[in-house]
Order: structure tokens, then sequence, then C-alpha cells
């Protein structure tokens, strides 16, 4: 018997993230968040992803702090994130340490859902992070990441997600992160996942190609529980589905979430006004980008490469660069473009056109890759193009975080001086110099002391203190 669909909304972390560079601050959220607070969301996506990288590199703003403020404005809804699995929020892999502290404070701090995922659908590298958001009671929500390739077939994607059940997920997300789920891929997924694994499923999605609304529809119709979405007027383009569209579109169905347009409407235009805020980063290409079906590039790529390459004055070769992803893509097994493995394949692209030989000139991710230390590639590697990165150099077998030593300790010993809470050690580890920058910054605005050049002259000498 079909059920109302629930919906979760992205508008607080993926929607500006995929539109406005992630720049969306708290002060402009917190004057709408009891308005938002009353639609009947499942969730509300507002942590996570770029969100706590950007805040402490960008915005000048403690991500602990934006959590916990969050969690008291909204009295009534469930609030999430996006972790990156072993990555956490960062771009490389953290020991077990590291991600039990952050998972256990993020929780403490008032959230109630993890989405977890990784960019290998390699289940080693989330299980840690389902360990302790399971202990900490809260929610986990197992990701499969959605692609394609000769690997990634719908028993894949089914495999994947039977093994998260088996390790405690209480629901699956499939997500997928270019906008490549195609409607009726979507309903035999969603359909093989409700019926042989036996948990609620959400279902996240891009806007990107211009199928995610009816990737949706069909998802909802084969008995997706959850859907993802953003406010309209921060919706659609590299986003998410627009709200007010699905919110229509199903109603008088059998899955009628049953949420009010018109205060909907009144949410959306407060974020219209807001978003001109943030011109100067609102900068992508209005419409589809049916490209995307082609090279299965998430929208942020596109503009890095335009970026790299302006940079070089080989804007020229974009149309190489793109050509040239897939190849090494498969060269490297297939991995999902989301991050880390998207900026992964994508630098490795952009050199080997600029370089004039393929793998003349190498990343070192591109070398940890091939030495096993982002996970378990989904298919095999290219042997040619290992030997000629990294010889006979041991490739790890095993969960690569078993190869890392604790973080915490000298995360500690860094973040002492200027340590103002304990989660100040946990955003030492994931992101030393920003991290500790910022914390300077803090301290000098309380004191009127600057911290960074106090620390510069320390390591001179005293000769070099400032008078």
């Amino acid at each position: 018997m079909p059920q109302p669909v629930r919906i979760t909304d992205t508008t607080l972390r993926d929607g500006h993230q995929s539109l406005l560079a992630t720049r969306l601050r708290l002060e402009d959220m917190l004057p709408i968040i009891d308005k938002m607070d009353r639609v009947g969301f499942h969730s509300f996506e507002v942590w996570g992803g770029a969100t706590f990288d950007s805040c402490l590199r960008f915005l000048g703003e403690d991500p602990w702090e934006r959590l916990r403020a969050l969690r008291r404005a909204f009295k009534n809804s469930r609030l999430q994130m996006l972790l990156r699995g072993q990555n956490l929020v960062g771009y490389r892999h953290y020991p077990d340490d590291v991600v039990a502290a952050f998972v256990r404070k993020a929780v403490s701090n008032g959230l109630d859902i993890i989405r977890i995922f990784d960019a290998l659908n390699d289940t080693r590298n989330m299980r840690k992070a389902i360990e302790v958001t399971k202990e900490a009671g809260a929610h986990v929500q197992a990701t499969v990441v959605y692609t394609t390739s000769p690997i990634h077939t719908v028993d894949h994607f089914v495999e994947v997600a039977r093994e998260l059940a088996a390790m405690g997920a209480d629901s699956i997300c499939l997500k997928d992160m270019a906008g490549i789920l195609d409607p009726y891929t979507a309903h035999t997924v969603v359909g093989r996942l409700k019926a042989e694994v036996g948990l609620p499923v959400q279902v996240h999605t891009h806007y990107t190609s211009g199928m995610a609304s009816m990737a949706l529809l069909k998802a909802v119709e084969a008995g997706a529980d959850v859907i993802d979405t953003a406010i309209s007027s921060l919706a659609l383009g590299t986003s998410q589905p627009a709200c007010e569209t699905m919110v229509a579109a199903l109603r008088g169905t059998p899955y009628d979430p049953g949420l009010d347009l018109g205060l909907l409407g009144e949410i959306a235009e407060y974020f219209r006004e807001v978003r001109k805020k943030y011109a100067e980063f609102d900068v992508a290409p209005p419409g589809v980008d049916t490209n995307v079906l082609r090279y299965q590039i998430p929208g942020g790529m596109i503009s890095n490469f335009i970026s790299q390459l302006s940079q070089q004055n080989a804007l020229h070769r974009l149309t190489e660069v793109l050509d040239e992803v897939p190849r090494v893509r498969e060269d490297l097994g297939y991995p999902p473009l989301v991050t880390p493995s998207s900026q992964i394949v994508g630098a490795q692209a952009v050199l080997n056109v600029l370089a004039g030989e393929r793998y003349r000139m190498v990343t070192n991710e591109v070398r940890a890759y091939l030495r096993g230390l982002y996970g378990r590639p989904p298919g095999p590697v290219n042997e040619e193009v290992r030997r000629k990165i990294i010889g006979d150099e041991r490739v790890v077998e095993g969960r690569p975080a078993d190869e890392l030593e604790p973080g915490l300790p000298e995360a500690r010993k860094l973040a002492a001086p200027y340590m103002e809470q304990e989660e100040d050690v946990i955003s030492v580890a994931l992101f030393p110099q920003v991290a500790i920058k910022f914390l300077q910054e803090r301290l000098a605005r309380r004191t009127g002391v600057d911290y960074a050049l106090l620390e510069e002259a320390r390591k001179n000498g005293p000769a070099h203190y400032p008078a």
C-alpha cells in the first residue's frame, strides 16, 4: 500500500554548497528557522559535506557553534549531516580515534541522523563511523553511492546495501551526487532495495542533468520512504529538485507529503532575497548541463577545471580534459566521482592533458589511491598504469585506517595554546593549519592579542617578539 513520502530539506547544507560555494552564513539561516521548523519536514540537512571546512577557512565561524545554534533554533525537527566515512568532513582518511571523537561530539552537539558514505562504496571505510554513531544513539543512514560503469550494476548497489544493513544501518540512502540517475533506473534500484534489504530507503540526487525530479517521482512510486529537496530559491542547477515542485506533483496522490505550499513559498521568498547577498559566489550557469551524462562530472568539477586551465592559459583544452576524465576513471577501476575521488581523477586528467603524456606527471593522491590508501577500487585498476606510477611499492589490501597512528594526541598539543572547548582538538585534527589559524584569530578577537604574530615570533626566538 503506497504511503505518504517524507521530505528532507537540504537548503542549509547541499543547497548553498551546490550553488553558493558553501558560503551561506549562520546569520542568514537563523531568521527563517522558525518557519522552516513548522513545515513538517522529515529532517533538515544542516551540517557536514564542505560546510565544516568552509566555516573555518572562509567564514570565520566555528562549525561546532553553528551546529549548536541550529540545534537551539530547531525546536521540533531532526537535524542530519553528511559524513564522508573515514574521511569525515575532510579529504583524507583519519585515524579511528579522530573518527570516534568527531562522531560523538557531532551527536552530543545536536545531530539526530548521520548520513555516512564512502567515495568507493568500500564498506570497510564506513564501519567505524557506523559503529560509533550507533553507540552515540543517533540514526545511521548508510549510503550507496550511485554511478554508472561496467562495474556499477543494480546487483552491485544491492550488495553494498546488504553489507551496510549487516553493519547495523537504520536506513539506506541512494546518493546520486552527479545528477545522472535516470527515472527508470531509480525505480528499479529503489524497488530492489526495498524488496531485498528490508530498510527504509532515502534518495538524494542533483538537478544537474535535468532528470532529478523525474527520478524522485519514479523512486517514490517504487517505495522510497524519503526524498531530498531544496527550497526552490536554492534548488535546481547543481542543487536538488525544488521542494515545492515535488509537493505539488504529489498532491492528492497516496504519496502526498501534505506540506503547506503557502508556508514553503514564504521560505522561498526569504532565501530569494538572501541569495542576492552572495552574488559573487553565485556563478554557476543556469539551466541543465547534459554533459554530465557523458562525463559523470559533478557540477563543481567543471568550474574547477575552468579555473585550473585558465591559470595555465589552457582553457582552450577543456574539451580534452573532459574527454580524459573517463579514461583516467577507467584506469583507476571506475571510482564514483564524488569527494575525494572526483578531485583525484580530475586533477590527474588535467595533468595528463597539459603534460602531453599520460601519467608523466602524477599527483600524490593518485599514488596513494593506487597503493590502496583510499580503499578498495570498485573494479580492477590498470596494472600497467599502476606499475608505471608506484613500481613495486606495497599495496595495502586491508582497511586503510588500520595503517594510521592515533591522531588526537598531536592535535591536542597543537590546539593547547588556543583551546576553548574539546571540539577545538577535533577541528585541529581534521584541518591543522586552517583550524589553528581560526583558533588564533578567535582568541585575538577576544583578547586583542595577535596570536599568530606571537607564534611566529616564538618560533624565531625572543628577539623577534613584537614590541
